[in-house]
């Protein structure tokens, strides 16, 4: 590749179910023990695995976000309908886990590796290994960064930030504001700031907007969205927007903003197309969400990884830097959804159904 200038179900089981070997590999003690052995050998082809069947190890980051749900479940059909055979596992929130899981799937035989990153800046090392193992790594929807991996897909993640942005200040051109933002092991964060601050730069320098409060929510946890906002609530700050980097975070802040009898008064914006949200738009709690058509990106995520493991041409694509390297890209157009166009976006897709979405409208 060209260089650019608590407990959890399972968890402990499966830690020590992975630990010692996975340290042992990357450290290259690893002592040629009964049904040890790794299934390919160095240099192996694409594909080659004993049965010629394309083996896909998918390593979501965790299941605490809805929409991994979905984007696990149609990329296993898809992968499956392709003749693929799939590997799923849960990392937990554990970027060692992560790690430890991925070199157990190589171990396993795995042409392809398609991983949710749980942190952007951990899996260098392991990206080299699997590079060393004849293995492909394909990020999916979340960057890793500076490592050529093989593949990333996604959506346009600077556009969802500034389709927030631009709902925001069409409803709230004047005002305080609030803003939210993800977790910073995930550079889709980072995207998203760039995003709506694009849009509210000039709103800002005029002083027609000010931000009362700013913060990075690790593990994009709604509980801590609900703390920082009925902190500034309580302090007597007044709000009139919430720019929420995704619609756990909205859910934390509308929370916050209904035990202060502001909910549907103060505009909230929010990315995933979440259930839970789309039922805040229609009840008017929640501004807008940004819908990124699951299908679309985890069946070309699953024909991606089938092409790859069987060696054949992915064609000509984009690319996208991420920071050391030039890497080929796919990257798919986000859709702001509103009470005004949810039944000719989410509901008309068969994203939820009609039922779901105004289950508790007035």
């Amino acid at each position: 590749m060209k260089k650019a200038t608590a407990s959890r179900p399972g968890y402990i089981g499966k830690r020590l179910a992975v630990l010692i070997p996975a340290v042992l590999i990357l450290t290259g003690l690893l002592l040629p023990l009964p049904g040890c052995m790794p299934k390919k050998a160095v240099g192996s082809s694409a594909g080659d695995n004993e049965d010629n069947v394309p083996k896909i190890g998918f390593i979501y980051e965790t299941m605490t976000v809805q929409r991994w749900q979905r984007d696990r479940d149609i990329f296993v059909a898809k992968a499956q309908n392709l003749g693929a055979e799939v590997i799923v596992k849960n990392a937990y929130e554990d970027s060692e886990l992560q790690k430890e899981i991925a070199i157990e799937m190589i171990n396993q035989g795995v042409d392809v590796l398609v991983i949710v990153a749980y942190d952007k800046d951990s899996l260098k090392d392991l990206v080299k290994y699997a590079h060393n193992r004849d293995v492909k790594v394909i990020a999916y929807d979340r960057i890793i960064r500076n490592v050529d991996i093989d593949f990333y897909i996604s959506f346009d993640n600077t556009e969802v930030g500034r389709l927030m942005g631009k709902a925001a200040v069409e409803k709230v051109p004047e005002g305080n504001y609030l803003i939210l933002n993800g977790t910073e092991r995930d550079n889709n964060s980072f995207w998203f700031n760039e995003g709506y601050y694009s849009v509210l730069k000039p709103y800002i320098e005029k002083g027609a907007i000010s931000i009362v409060g700013e913060t990075w929510v690790d593990d994009w946890r709604s509980e801590s969205s609900y703390d920082f906002v009925s902190k500034i609530l309580n302090s007597g700050q007044k709000v009139d927007a919430i720019i929420a980097a995704n619609d756990q975070l909205a859910e934390g802040a509308v929370t916050a903003l209904s035990e202060n009898r502001l909910a549907g008064e103060v505009f909230v914006t929010g990315q995933d197309a979440e259930l839970g949200a789309c039922r805040r738009i229609v009840e008017g709690t929640q501004g807008c969400t940004v819908y990124k058509p699951i299908n679309v990106l985890a069946e070309g995520a699953a024909e991606l990884a089938v092409k790859l493991a069987e060696g054949k041409d992915i064609s000509v694509y984009e690319t996208i830097s991420n920071g050391d390297y030039s890497i080929p890209c796919k990257i798919y157009k986000p859709i702001l959804v509103t009470k005004d166009n949810i039944d000719e976006t989410v509901i008309q897709d068969g994203f939820f159904t009609a039922e779901q979405v105004y289950r508790n409208a007035p």
